[in-house]
Protein backbone atom coordinates (compact mmCIF):
# COMPACT_ATOMS: atom_id res chain seq x y z
CA UNK A 1 0.00 0.00 0.00
CA UNK A 2 1.20 3.48 -0.74
CA UNK A 3 1.31 5.68 2.32
CA UNK A 4 1.30 9.50 2.28
CA UNK A 5 4.71 11.07 1.73
CA UNK A 6 3.99 14.39 3.45
CA UNK A 7 4.85 14.02 7.18
CA UNK A 8 1.78 15.91 8.44
CA UNK A 9 -0.58 13.88 6.29
CA UNK A 10 1.28 10.70 7.21
CA UNK A 11 0.81 11.53 10.90
CA UNK A 12 -2.93 11.87 10.47
CA UNK A 13 -3.13 8.72 8.34
CA UNK A 14 -1.11 6.54 10.72
CA UNK A 15 -2.84 7.74 13.89
CA UNK A 16 -6.23 7.19 12.25
CA UNK A 17 -5.23 3.67 11.19
CA UNK A 18 -3.92 2.90 14.67
CA UNK A 19 -7.13 4.15 16.26
CA UNK A 20 -9.52 2.50 13.82
CA UNK A 21 -7.83 -0.90 13.70
CA UNK A 22 -6.72 -1.12 17.34
CA UNK A 23 -3.35 -2.45 16.20
CA UNK A 24 0.00 -1.43 17.58
CA UNK A 25 2.61 0.11 15.27
CA UNK A 26 4.39 -3.19 14.56
CA UNK A 27 1.19 -4.94 13.48
CA UNK A 28 0.02 -1.94 11.46
CA UNK A 29 3.32 -1.76 9.58
CA UNK A 30 3.06 -5.46 8.77
CA UNK A 31 -0.48 -5.07 7.47
CA UNK A 32 0.52 -2.04 5.36
CA UNK A 33 3.73 -3.74 4.15
CA UNK A 34 5.92 -0.80 5.18
CA UNK A 35 9.00 -0.64 7.34
CA UNK A 36 8.42 0.67 10.85
CA UNK A 37 11.57 2.80 10.77
CA UNK A 38 10.40 4.51 7.57
CA UNK A 39 7.32 5.80 9.37
CA UNK A 40 9.08 6.54 12.66
CA UNK A 41 11.92 8.43 10.96
CA UNK A 42 9.57 10.56 8.87
CA UNK A 43 7.37 11.44 11.84
CA UNK A 44 10.31 12.12 14.14
CA UNK A 45 11.48 14.70 11.58
CA UNK A 46 8.45 16.79 12.58
CA UNK A 47 8.78 16.07 16.30
CA UNK A 48 6.47 13.09 16.80
CA UNK A 49 7.32 9.82 18.53
CA UNK A 50 5.29 6.67 18.99
CA UNK A 51 3.73 6.11 22.40
CA UNK A 52 3.15 2.36 22.77
CA UNK A 53 0.82 2.78 25.75
CA UNK A 54 -1.51 5.08 23.81
CA UNK A 55 -0.84 3.34 20.48
CA UNK A 56 -0.35 6.63 18.67
CA UNK A 57 2.23 9.19 17.65
CA UNK A 58 2.34 12.28 19.80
Amino acid sequence: MNIPNDPAILLSFINTQLRDTGQDLDDLCKSLCVEKNKISDKLSSIGYVYDPELKRFK
